[in-house]
């Protein structure tokens, strides 16, 4: 035996070894909590640096422009003010992309967030809305601390495609009074998705038919401007051509100045008189925009990614999007997560460091400052056209439609009951329905999967089928595959032996797993071979199921011994047990 510095020596260069290994050095990149900004910044070139900065500045400019009318648009939508919706694109966003883990994502105010967020200050406003955003921040943060930003890949497909179509829908009938021009009387109550639809039905003949032409033209600009010209975005060509068919043609229609305060000073910190009775009843409030901020920012990031050939920090992310929500209602913004649009065109335009983030939130200051008075003469079927445009974007019906014509059909109960509990309840009730019943519908196909064959047995020497192994009559061959969990250990009751049967071989090759309810079915069975008998003799145990019957005293009580490598080895073992016994009896 080498001598301990020797084993020490040795083991130091393993570790180092792996440590050198490309993919693990890789996976503890992604891990680790440390601004990705920061990481560029060291790791980069002084030439380098140099020229991707100016190309980040040209991004963040354009994704400001980008920004600026969908800021606006998604302040009103949520109920609060239109600056409150530039200070959340000004806060959340230069936080973000300075502490984020993406190098590219663009976070602020985002239609996911709307409808919650308009339903939080109807009915608890502000300071509310404050205490569910501040507990939806600290949860983000102990979730990247925790390290649970791959979670993300637990989700699926068919919930987050049910709920992101179920948000457009109720973004698109939230939108249909400022499209229509609607008068609702005073005392209307229209929070709910429901009540909403109720106040349309009941007030449609108010219809102005002079702003449901400003929304169509601006509609139809959100749609065709990008076949003309990709580079000036389509949302501020809408947003100038309402402006001028309101001021020019002189038309019968609201503005945001008819309906809102301007006021372009800059964010200012304020600390809400906040208690804890407020915070119990905003709980879960807060965890429905964790939930929702975790989710989207993390699959913006996914989505920027394959766009740039790159992997984001999923944890630091997380952190940062939980400071930078906290920060955004202390300063006077509302919750925000990674923005997919915004993000699209920061990769298009050039951005490739968290540089352009931080810009376009500079800028946003600028126009803040400067340019946000004149943001009273834009139209509300402008701003409802912005936004029906990006229900449009966000609700993914060509991926619905798919999976509605190729997926099982429990795939499909799950996309369409998420899809409906999101528009009829509300985001947390829709996810945990959906996990629910996707769990259920797992379980059910893996239980199918795992199956308990007994062994053919041919007396016929001149058979055709080959490859026999030859069994003395008395041992009988079970082969399990698949996990053996709580779905589907009534099938180990299918086992039996014959009345001349003493051995029982289990072949467990294919058995990659095994809980505590297989464990328990495995221990029932042992007791049936005992009654009758007959012993038993485990082939190919793998490593978990091995642990498993270890911890739960199994091994030793069918006797260590009775646990063969493979096969072969434990169908010979059963012959030297039976050739033991002729020869006791013999004796």
């Amino acid at each position: 035996m080498p001598p301990r510095g020797t084993f020490l020596a040795v083991r130091r260069r393993v570790g180092r070894a792996l440590s050198d290994d490309p993919k693990k050095r890789a996976m503890q990149q992604r891990d680790k909590i440390k601004p990705i900004l920061f990481s560029i910044l060291k790791h980069s070139s002084k030439e380098e640096l140099k020229q991707q900065i100016p190309r980040d500045i040209v991004a963040g400019i354009v994704v400001a422009v980008v920004a600026l009318p969908l800021s606006i648009a998604l302040g009103i939508a949520s109920g609060v003010s239109p600056e409150q919706g530039l200070y959340t694109a000004i806060i959340a966003g230069f936080l973000i992309a300075f502490l984020g883990g993406s190098r590219v994502q663009i976070s602020g105010p985002t239609a996911a967030f709307a409808t919650i967020v308009a339903g939080i200050v109807a009915t608890d406003g502000i300071e509310g809305l404050i205490a569910a955003t501040i507990i939806a921040g600290i949860l983000l943060i102990l979730m990247g601390l925790c390290k649970l930003g791959a979670v993300i890949r637990f989700v699926p497909f068919t919930i987050t495609t049910g709920f992101t179509a179920g948000i457009a829908v109720t973004l698109t009938i939230g939108q249909l009074k400022d499209f229509l021009g609607l008068t609702y009387p005073d005392g209307t109550v229209a929070v709910e998705t429901t009540e909403k639809l109720a106040a349309l039905a009941s007030n449609i003949a108010t219809v102005n038919a002079q702003a449901c032409v400003v929304g169509a033209v601006c509609l139809a600009i959100l749609f065709l401007w990008p076949r003309v010209c990709e580079r000036v975005p389509s949302s501020l060509v809408a947003l100038l051509a309402g402006i001028a068919m309101v001021s020019v043609l002189g038309l019968d229609v609201r503005t945001i100045g008819d309906l809102y305060v301007i006021d372009s000073a800059l964010p200012a910190f304020h600390m809400p008189q906040l208690d804890w009775a407020l915070f119990r009843s905003q709980l879960a409030n807060g965890v429905t925009i964790a939930i929702l901020a975790a989710i989207e920012s993390l699959l913006s990031c996914v989505v920027a990614d394959s766009m740039i050939s790159a992997h984001h920090r999923a944890n630091t992310e997380l952190v940062a999007q939980g400071i930078g929500n906290i920060a955004s209602v202390l300063f006077g913004g509302i919750p925000a997560t990674g923005a997919i649009a915004r993000t699209a065109a920061n990769v298009k335009a050039g951005g490739r460091t968290p540089i352009s983030g931080m810009v376009h939130a500079l800028v946003l200051v600028a126009v803040l400052a400067f340019l946000m008075p004149y943001a009273a003469l834009i139209p509300m079927p402008t701003i409802a056209a912005i936004l029906l445009y990006v229900a449009y974007n966000m609700s993914g019906w060509r991926n619905f439609a798919h999976l509605c014509q190729t997926a099982s059909k429990g795939a499909v109960a799950t996309l369409v009951l998420t899809f409906v509990l999101t528009i009829v309840f509300d985001l947390v009730v829709a996810i945990a329905a959906g996990m629910l019943i996707t769990m259920v519908l797992f379980l059910k196909m893996v239980s199918e999967e795992t199956e308990v064959k007994g062994w053919k047995y041919y007396c016929d020497e001149n058979s055709e089928v080959t490859h026999l192994r030859e069994l003395p009559k008395s041992v009988r061959v079970y082969e399990i595959n698949g996990p053996m969990f709580f779905g589907m250990t009534e099938r180990i009751a299918d086992i039996s032996v014959k009345e001349f049967t003493k051995y029982l071989i289990i072949r467990m090759r294919g058995v990659p797993s095994l809980d505590a309810t297989g464990m328990n079915a495995l221990e029932n069975l042992y007791a049936y071979c005992d009654a009758h008998g007959v012993r038993l003799i485990f082939s190919h145990v793998n490593e978990q199921p091995m642990r498993t019957m270890q911890r739960a005293g199994f091994v030793d009580l069918v006797g260590e011994e009775h646990f063969r490598s493979s096969i072969d080895d434990a169908i010979a073992h059963a012959r030297e047990l039976l050739a033991e016994e002729s020869t006791a009896a013999g004796e």
